[in-house]
């Protein structure tokens, strides 16, 4: 008989397993959607899946709008931000934003070349993803996409976030400011 462990007593809180999760830097990306109803959410739960087929995923929580949108979209855009772009990411995680085309004025946007969703011009990388498949995971839902395409800039590092807020790369060799 095997005995099944159980969770210690600091998973049940969430305040504290949110800030031990956030001891693992991520990158920061803007999801889109296009069509009648664009959208777009800043999100870190962004990853490679798989080369064979060329597969990404992304995290979205239940009660978020991009969920409902990615449940009738047949594509989706994934742009990651480059350092200079944190002001992109805290406006599109800022849930007082106008919806529909409204949250895009003033961002600079480009429609991807192949589906036509919205893409952030000036990111360090960009993927047009086909929904491909979706997987319940608890509050969020798992979206694979089979990337259609990809774009990579050279020029940028990219934003990340650690510990709750943003921050950037510091290139090897550099002098960090005490």
């Amino acid at each position: 008989m095997t005995v099944q462990p159980q969770p210690a007593p600091e998973i049940a809180d969430t305040r504290f397993l949110r800030r031990a999760l956030g001891a693992f830097a991520t990158g920061v990306t803007v999801v889109t959607i296009g069509g009648e109803s664009p959208h777009a959410m800043t999100a870190n739960a962004f990853s490679s899946v798989s080369l064979d087929p060329p597969l990404v995923l992304i995290c979205v929580d239940h009660s978020a709008i991009m969920h409902r949108g990615l449940d009738t979209a047949r594509c989706f855009g994934v742009s990651v931000l480059a350092e200079h772009q944190e002001g992109v990411a805290r406006h599109f995680a800022d849930r007082r934003r106008p919806l529909g085309t409204a949250q895009f004025e003033g961002v600079d946007c480009v429609p991807g070349r192949l589906t036509g969703v919205p893409m952030i011009g000036g990111a360090l990388a960009g993927f047009e993803c086909e929904v491909w498949r979706r997987h319940d995971a608890g509050d969020h839902t798992i979206f694979l996409g089979r990337l259609l395409s990809a774009e990579r800039s050279e020029e940028d590092e990219g934003l990340l976030f650690f510990d709750g807020g943003f921050r950037r790369l510091v290139p090897e060799g550099s002098e960090v400011a005490s």
